[in-house]
């Protein structure tokens, strides 16, 4: 099937589910998950099949980690969807209504957005969380996963598919291009005529890929060199947890903290503390002179360590007199996504959360919390690193836009 006809379909079904009710949509996602769980062995052994190629092409600990599927985490899928069944259906809220001198009345309501395209490398779970998130809001899906993980989404989307064939729903609410040829995606980023935007997540040269070619609207998430700044006045021992937790607790995810910057007063003190703590998940610390005559084992930073995302047990660390020299640092090599402090002076606090540019932003907790589930409104489809017209965690409100309604009786202008 051709990309043009996989958007034809998607189009025509995005109509459909376009007046869907909750009630409908529901069910599908509840048959769905039930699919899941009951193509399990299915999923896993075409998993098992893309980890072993993945491991013998030789990629990264943390990408592989990324891929591979366990029980629990199909579990976790399927309770995924189950979770956003539970939540409340944007689509159809009237935000506004409101009559003018003429008697029209004008309001604004919630509609999907249509057709959504996503272009994501190896995390196969995306897949489940796109669809379920997608079809809530009322919209189909294209998904366009990266060769890596090829074989576990082409199980995840066929039980998927027979998910919502049992509900009695149209199947294509979600496809799956199976062509992972860059130049099918360069004709999906193109796509105009039926996608009406396109998702990319993933690591910094797809998204910088998807936004120098696409000509349909994009909307960037992903790419997370968070940072994690102790301050002058903060609890050490509260920020040894935070940051251990932040690095070590899952090192491929883009909430995961990348970059440390300590102020110079408590660097004597800190820094051994640090690097005894780090040393039990084995992780890698490039720091700046200063540190590196506290803590000679540390390896030298390069400039090119400030900005970067590493999906690994590394960490970049800066030592800085102030925290306007730290947010400086922070704006200056952020990705708009995560970043905290740890600090016992309000003050500080409300200047970092004031000035700081991102999409979330901390004090005294880790970044690993920049989640759609941890913030309270389920699965997201992706942390938009961007201003419009989302910013952060993307669930269901984000996958929708709206449309003006108005009505007369007999007006005329």
């Amino acid at each position: 099937m051709t990309l043009s006809e996989i958007g034809r379909q998607a189009k025509d079904v995005s109509r459909i589910l376009n007046n869907l009710g909750s009630r409908e949509k529901n069910m599908g996602l509840e048959e769905a998950a039930r699919a899941l769980l009951e193509g399990e062995d299915e999923i896993l052994n075409a998993n098992e099949e893309d980890c072993e190629k993945a491991a013998q092409a030789g990629m990264s600990q943390g990408l592989l980690d990324r891929l591979r599927l366990t029980p629990a985490r199909v579990n976790a899928m399927a309770d995924g969807l189950l979770q956003v069944a539970a939540l409340e259906d944007p689509v159809g809220e009237v935000l506004s209504m409101k009559q003018r001198p003429n008697g029209l009345l004008i309001g604004k309501k919630r509609v999907p957005l249509g057709v959504i395209a996503m272009i994501y490398e190896a995390r196969p779970n995306v897949t489940a969380d796109a669809f379920g998130l997608c079809f809530k809001s009322g919209n189909a899906v294209i998904l366009k996963g990266g060769s890596d993980a090829l074989c576990s989404n082409r199980a995840i989307v066929k039980c998927l598919r027979e998910g919502l064939e049992r509900a009695g729903l149209p199947v294509d609410a979600v496809q799956l291009v199976e062509d992972t040829s860059r130049e099918t995606a360069k004709e999906l980023m193109r796509l105009n005529e039926y996608v009406d935007v396109l998702i990319p997540r993933g690591g910094a040269g797809l998204i910088r890929t998807v936004v120098e070619n696409s000509t349909v609207p994009v909307i960037e998430t992903g790419t997370g060199n968070c940072h994690i700044y102790v301050d002058e006045t903060a609890d050490l021992n509260m920020a040894l947890d935070i940051i251990y937790n932040a690095k070590t607790q899952r090192i491929g995810v883009c909430n995961a903290c990348e970059s440390l910057v300590v102020h110079r007063s408590v660097e004597k003190e800190f820094l051994p503390m640090l690097k005894k703590r780090l040393a039990e998940k084995e992780v890698e610390i490039r720091a700046d002179e200063e540190a590196r005559a506290i803590e000679p084992d540390f390896k030298a930073a390069a400039e090119e360590d400030w900005g970067k995302e590493y999906l690994d047990y590394i960490l970049s660390l800066k030592t800085v007199d102030s925290i306007d020299e730290a947010i400086a640092h922070i704006n200056r090599y952020n990705t708009g996504h995560s970043e905290a402090i740890v600090t016992s002076n309000y003050f500080h606090a409300q200047q970092f959360l004031n000035e700081v540019d991102a999409a979330a932003v901390y004090v005294n907790a880790s970044t690993r919390f920049t989640d759609g589930e941890e913030f309270g409104f389920g699965a997201e489809i992706g942390i938009s690193t961007q201003k419009l017209h989302a910013r952060g965690p993307m669930g269901l409100k984000e996958l929708t836009t709206t449309k003006y309604i108005i009505y007369g009786d007999g007006q005329i202008r």
